[in-house]
């Protein structure tokens, strides 16, 4: 009789236990990932700036998930696989529009129509990069030099190289290309003497490594207004930005390098209540985020929606974004446009 009246009592706790089980991890909040760049890139910097953030604000529990690019984890994107990623307007105007669709002559990202923006960021700054004691002191001066190159395994490098030479009016033809996989392995070509010009995003802790140990500087690509209408012609969605003296590590004068939109994307499977939950806490800490990041700085709200995205938003960063007055009949237009491309 006892034993029986054990059972009965298990019986009727199990369903508390359930509740009290989901209970906390609501309160723990669901574990989501961000995907980004490999450690010591400026996107794995921005990634767990916004993974702190979200984390913090306690609905989800965001955890930063490193790919050597964001080549790699873009069909992870695409397949709702992995939640969020860091990832750039350049890339996705080519990863969304397919194979029909070329920058220089070529698109090799694999094919997402499924992607979707949740927010654009700052405008991110890449500059070439070379040895302290090196003769090159702009883009000009690198013909026939060896130039990092190829980086099958992110993609987004070559486009900045090749917008790098388009802006001097130069072509890969008119270097030595040393091949590297990815961007990281760039920098240690330059450091290690395999290459005498490779390139990196400003304020990136590789950087930083990589001045420690033989000492780099920045150099200027062609802001003239020819060199800039190359640069825009050559890689839509790239436009030219001067960067002061002193304001970077190894900018050690006045110079001029490429722009472009920082993107945080998402899959269109992915459900609405984790973008919704992911972007209001990013809007309610953007405050937060500056002194993690100097890239931080130009993050700001009112960036966050664009008429000149190359993807759509997700539906439910659509309805966030027009509850709160920012979604114009102009963005609907652009919007649907996007949209239109894969039906």
């Amino acid at each position: 009789m006892r034993r029986r009246s054990g059972c009965r009592m298990a019986a009727m706790l199990a369903p508390l236990a359930l509740i009290l089980l989901a209970t906390q991890a609501l309160a723990q909040g669901q574990a989501v990932s961000m995907g980004t760049n490999p450690p010591g890139s400026v996107f794995y910097s921005v990634g767990s700036g916004l993974a702190k953030v979200v984390s913090d604000s306690g609905k989800l529990r965001m955890a930063v998930q490193p790919y050597a690019g964001s080549s790699t984890f873009i069909p992870l994107l695409n397949s709702g696989e992995m939640e969020f990623g860091v990832v750039n307007a350049v890339d996705m105007a080519l990863a969304y529009r397919g194979p029909g669709f070329k920058i220089g002559g070529r698109n090799p990202f694999p094919h997402a129509p499924n992607t979707r923006l949740v927010m654009r960021g700052s405008p991110f700054l890449v500059s070439l990069l070379v040895r302290k004691d090196s003769p090159i002191r702009s883009v000009h001066d690198v013909k026939g030099k060896r130039m990092t190159g190829e980086y099958p395994a992110h993609l987004a490098v070559w486009y900045n190289m090749f917008g790098h030479l388009a802006s001097a009016g130069l072509t890969w033809s008119d270097v030595k290309v040393v091949p590297v996989p990815a961007i990281n392995e760039g920098v240690d070509a330059l450091v290690q003497g395999r290459a005498d010009v490779t390139e990196y995003a400003l304020n990136a802790a590789k950087v930083k490594e990589a001045d420690a140990a033989v000492g780099v500087r920045h150099v200027s690509i062609d802001c003239s207004p020819e060199g800039e209408r190359r640069l825009r012609a050559a890689v839509p969605g790239y436009y030219p930005r001067m960067v002061k003296a002193g304001t970077a590590t190894a900018v050690i004068e006045d110079i001029c390098v490429i722009a472009y939109d920082l993107y945080v994307a998402t899959g269109k499977a992915v459900p609405d209540a984790l973008v919704d939950n992911a972007l209001r806490a990013v809007w309610d800490g953007v405050d937060k985020l500056p002194a993690m990041h100097p890239v931080f700085k130009e993050f700001s709200r009112d960036r966050f929606v664009d008429v000149d995205t190359t993807l759509p938003y997700h539906p439910a960063a659509v309805r966030f974004y027009r509850e709160r007055g920012v979604w114009t009949p102009q963005m609907e237009q652009a919007q649907q446009k996007l949209l239109s491309l894969n039906p």
